[in-house]
């Protein structure tokens, strides 16, 4: 059974052989796969041919298998499987595909170009069904683990190895977002730690980017400064051109809000800063076609995202 790789096997009689070990009766086995059990009998002695190898012991009242035959029975469902999931993937191509894919995304990726990702597949997939929910990196990770969405799409720091499968999506920048009047629009790149003498904005609800904020902060032995709280990137830039306080958000997900308030933008030099964003999933291989696509269709877009250097 070492070398199964290398043979030949028939799926018919692979599965014939399968409910013959489920059923443990080759009468029961017929009634099944509505055969004769002549025709069954055939099928496992072809089988056994083929391997040359007892897979059955016909010699007792009871049904049982060989040693050849319990070691063959994995590898003969697993087979079998991989040939059904084949099967019942290109037959979803059969006239276009269509389907359901669900999503699972941060709002930082939403508030970038995912929107407008999703709305190009639909377009050239317009059977396909996209279901696109925000929500918080940790459950972006369960809900794909637990299967309860096809796709996950986050910051790459925030999704780690875990058991997940991902492919890189796109990239954004941190920027501090200021009243043009403010005197850190002086300069055109800081770091971090010079926004801590400053009010910030703070954003509510587990935003990763958040919380690495207040990690650094500690670091560097301060404390972060602020009186706002709010939950959305557009809030925040509302209160940065009020001048209430400087918001430090992804430079694409708000670049139109900030021309629209006219506030400037600073580049943050710290490399955590720089953001990359992954598709995640649990296996490839077990995605439907509509799924596949989708993630192709998103994966494509790092090649033209890519930052100088990558």
């Amino acid at each position: 059974m070492e070398s199964l790789a290398m043979v030949n096997f028939d799926y018919i009689s692979l599965r014939l052989f399968i409910a013959i070990c489920e059923e443990r009766s080759f009468t029961r086995a017929a009634e099944r796969e509505s055969l004769t059990v002549s025709a069954i009998s055939k099928r496992l002695s072809a089988l056994e041919q083929h391997v040359c190898v007892a897979l059955v012991d016909r010699d007792r009242r009871q049904m049982r298998l060989t040693a050849a035959g319990e070691a063959l029975l994995p590898a003969a469902r697993a087979l079998v499987q991989s040939m059904s999931r084949v099967q019942a993937q290109l037959s979803e191509y059969a006239g276009g595909v269509r389907g359901h894919v669900r999503v699972a995304a941060s709002m930082a990726a939403i508030m970038s170009s995912l929107p407008e990702d999703v709305a190009a597949f639909m377009r050239q997939h317009d059977q396909v069904r996209v279901s696109l929910e925000e929500r918080i990196s940790s459950e972006i990770v369960r809900s794909v683990e637990e299967g309860r969405v096809d796709l996950g799409v986050a910051w790459d720091a925030t999704i780690g190895t875990r058991r997940l499968q991902t492919v890189p999506y796109r990239a954004d920048h941190l920027v501090v977002l200021a009243h043009r009047q403010h005197e850190i629009t002086r300069h055109k790149r800081v770091r971090f730690t010079d926004t801590l003498r400053y009010e910030l904005v703070n954003l509510e609800g587990g935003h990763v980017a958040q919380l690495v904020q207040q990690q650094m902060a500690v670091a560097a032995g301060e404390a972060l400064r602020y009186h706002v709280q709010v939950r959305t990137y557009d809030a925040a830039c509302r209160i940065a051109a009020a001048g209430l306080g400087l918001a430090i958000v992804p430079r694409e997900a708000s670049r139109v809000v900030a021309r629209a308030y006219g506030l400037k933008a600073i580049e943050l030099t710290d490399d955590w800063a720089l953001r990359r964003f992954v598709v995640c999933m649990r296996d490839r291989a077990e995605l439907s076609a509509p799924a596949r696509l989708l993630l192709d269709a998103l994966s494509s877009q790092w090649y033209g995202n890519r930052t100088p250097g990558e």
